[in-house]
């Protein structure tokens, strides 16, 4: 097979030649110049009821064995968290069952793993915030007892209680007093999940419209400033370089920024390390401070975070790098080189593919994802826990075919496409040179 047929909005199709395989290698050592994690996504049993509402049944061999393939693309997993469809279809059960399997699993394949901890087991939909406390730290202890990092989520019970940045320090100063290894913050905007609105201050939208993440952010960097001890670091998803830049230049020197931004990761990521980021162009890894060492990698070294000078660059912790693994790993290894440019070639025209899988609704980010995984092999279906795979429209899907197609994304193009054509087939899209 050598064409891909692809379908857009008015029911047209198209043909574009079917990329070869891109030939990148896996590492034989450790990644050393970035602490890269891929957010990992769940896998449902293909005969399980797959409906909105209905229990996660998971494929745990497909689960496990996608995680066991980021590791040997020397990644680390995050894990148990919005990617695994956390608030979205994968209930308290199945959560701490991932959380136990994905620890054994790491320590298995001596990866690096970190996952999420949130208040999401509890059901009532308001709590107080005593209430919110004792649930962040009945998570937390349950994921340091499988011996996971932990990553402390945005809490939507939170997001509700809180009237103050008075009652969002309290929250986390009491949940960060009770950690017995670092842990990694999370800040989720918006575009992920509109519950969080004015989180770290209460202040909801202004009259620009937009919630002003200057103000957030004073109160996320005195939380870490009362707390340097207990923060590894700290993982933006604002979709937002410039603040990203902003924080990242204000964080204690042992505090790592993890990049959550699946929009500009290419610059964020590359940073001082990338030609021409004398530019000050943010989306280029615009930075003013001296490039660090990451370090290798391994886990200890993920909660540690230490570096002796301020980073130009950010670690990585995303969505994008669970559909696009090898690439990211490639990329990373060109930065291990001390190639930049190789580094650019390699990652930048990944970013095109996962602006569409996070376009708005960015929240439906998800079935891009688990689309990618079932296109590459490493699912036997496109079927996601809650019905999620029906979240996106074929023209969407096929845009992220093509975009994978033009990235080298597609890990075996061949079967790619006889996926991709038998799903045209199966929605009734005459596919061009495929018996019927």
């Amino acid at each position: 097979m050598t064409h891909l047929t692809l379908l857009d909005a008015a029911g047209s199709t198209s043909q574009v030649a079917l990329r070869e395989a891109s030939g990148f290698t896996k590492p034989t050592t450790p990644l050393r110049s970035r602490l890269a994690y891929a957010a990992a996504h769940v896998v449902p049993l293909v005969h399980a009821d797959n409906t909105p509402g209905r229990p996660a049944e998971i494929d745990w061999d497909a689960t496990l064995a996608f995680r066991r393939s980021v590791y040997s693309w020397g990644l680390g997993v995050a894990d148990a968290m919005d990617t695994a469809q956390r608030n979205m279809g994968l209930d308290a059960a199945a959560v701490r069952e991932l959380i136990a399997r994905t620890a054994q699993t790491a320590r298995e394949e001596g990866g690096s793993v970190v996952v999420g901890v949130n208040t999401d087991h509890v059901e009532d939909e308001h709590i107080s915030l005593d209430q919110v406390i004792d649930a962040y730290r009945s998570q937390l202890a349950f994921t340091e007892e499988q011996g996971a990092a932990p990553v402390l989520m945005a809490s939507r019970h939170l997001a509700r209680a809180a009237s103050s940045a008075e009652d969002y320090r309290r929250v986390y100063r009491e949940v960060l007093g009770a950690a017995q290894v670092p842990v990694v913050l999370h800040w989720l905007g918006t575009a992920f999940d509109p519950t969080l609105e004015g989180y770290f201050t209460s202040t909801k939208l202004s009259t620009s419209g937009s919630a002003d993440w200057r103000e957030a952010s004073e109160v996320l960097l005195e939380i870490i400033g009362e707390n340097t001890d207990k923060v590894a670091g700290v993982k933006m998803s604002l979709l937002d370089a410039d603040a990203e830049v902003s924080v990242r230049e204000r964080l204690p020197e042992s505090v790592r920024m993890f990049t959550g931004d699946d929009f500009n990761y290419v610059g964020l990521i590359g940073g001082t390390d990338m030609p021409d980021v004398a530019t000050g162009d943010v989306s280029s890894g615009s930075a003013r401070s001296t490039t660090g060492e990451a370090g290798d990698g391994r886990a200890g070294e993920a909660s540690a975070g230490a570096a002796e000078t301020k980073r130009g660059y950010s670690d990585a912790l995303l969505g994008a790098f669970a559909a696009i693994t090898p690439v990211a790993s490639a990329a990373i290894q060109a930065l291990d080189a001390g190639d930049g440019a190789r580094y650019r070639e390699i990652l930048e025209p990944t970013e095109e593919l996962s602006r569409q899988v996070f376009a708005a609704p960015t929240f439906y980010y998800k079935t891009g994802v688990a689309f990618l995984s079932w296109l590459n092999g490493h699912q036997p279906a496109f079927q996601m826990v809650g019905g999620l795979h029906s979240a996106r429209s074929l023209p969407h899907l096929s845009r992220i075919v093509e975009l994978a197609n033009a990235s080298g994304a597609l890990e075996r193009p061949e079967l790619a496409a006889i996926r991709w054509h038998g799903m045209l087939r199966l929605n009734g899209v005459d596919v061009p040179g495929v018996i019927a």
